[in-house]
């Protein structure tokens, strides 16, 4: 029993070719995930869970250990990252490891450290959440969101139009970086974000959705701006 990390890096991208393992500041982007989860020190195993014999040289070369490829059924393109923790899970169980705690940690968030993941996976046993997870806050009120409707303008929430930015409720979203879980609640209930999740609010610097390359500019100039930052 102890904690492992998964690192999900499947091998098919279509907006961005080889995005898990494209060059991002002078590295395979899927390093920085390796990375933070080996210098954390929070797990017994730190795994990557890939169909690409090209990622899983990578993952290795990096430290990670990759003792088996996706299968078909995960690897297509309907398989939920649940699925995915799943199978990992199953597989290690058929040879022996069985584990308390899992980080999901996705191959292309360069903003997560190992200083991150130790305070989450601390936080994950002492406060006995079923997930700790980050967040971000919208940097916009969602309340006053606008949409297109026959080709004019309106509020989405006419209620909210005339309130002040500071009188509205703060929301936040998943910014894509990672998921610390018990592992039983999770076998449980198959889902990552469950009943008892707590927060682990970062800040909007170190978040970027990676979906085209302008995004990938974005991001290099956001964690150049971490490091120097934190130095």
């Amino acid at each position: 029993m102890g904690n492992i990390a998964i690192i999900t890096a499947r091998g098919g991208s279509k907006r961005i070719p080889k995005k898990n393992i494209k060059e991002f500041c002078g590295k395979p982007i899927i390093a920085y995930s390796i990375k933070a989860a080996l210098d954390s020190g929070a797990f017994d195993e730190v795994m990557v869970s890939t169909d690409s014999e090209e990622i899983a040289d990578i993952a290795r070369e990096y430290g990670a250990a990759v003792p088996f490829l996706r299968s078909e059924a995960t690897a297509n393109d309907f398989a939920t990252t649940a699925d995915v923790l799943k199978e990992v899970i199953d597989e290690y169980k058929k040879i022996g490891k069985e584990f308390d705690n899992m980080c999901c940690i996705y191959p292309t968030a360069p903003f997560v450290t190992g200083e991150k993941l130790v305070v989450a996976m601390n936080l994950l046993s002492e406060s006995g959440a079923d997930t700790v997870m980050p967040v971000v806050a919208f940097s916009f009120p969602p309340q006053r969101g606008m949409v297109i409707n026959d080709g004019k303008l309106e509020y989405k929430y006419p209620e909210f139009a005339l309130c002040r930015s500071q009188d509205l409720e703060k929301m936040y979203h998943d910014p894509g970086q990672f998921y610390c879980v018990n592992v039983n609640k999770f076998l449980a209930s198959g889902k990552l974000v469950m009943e008892n999740t707590m927060p682990f609010v970062i800040d909007e610097m170190e978040v970027q959705d990676i979906d085209n390359m302008s995004d990938w500019e974005i991001a290099e100039i956001k964690y150049q701006a971490m490091l120097s930052k934190n130095q």
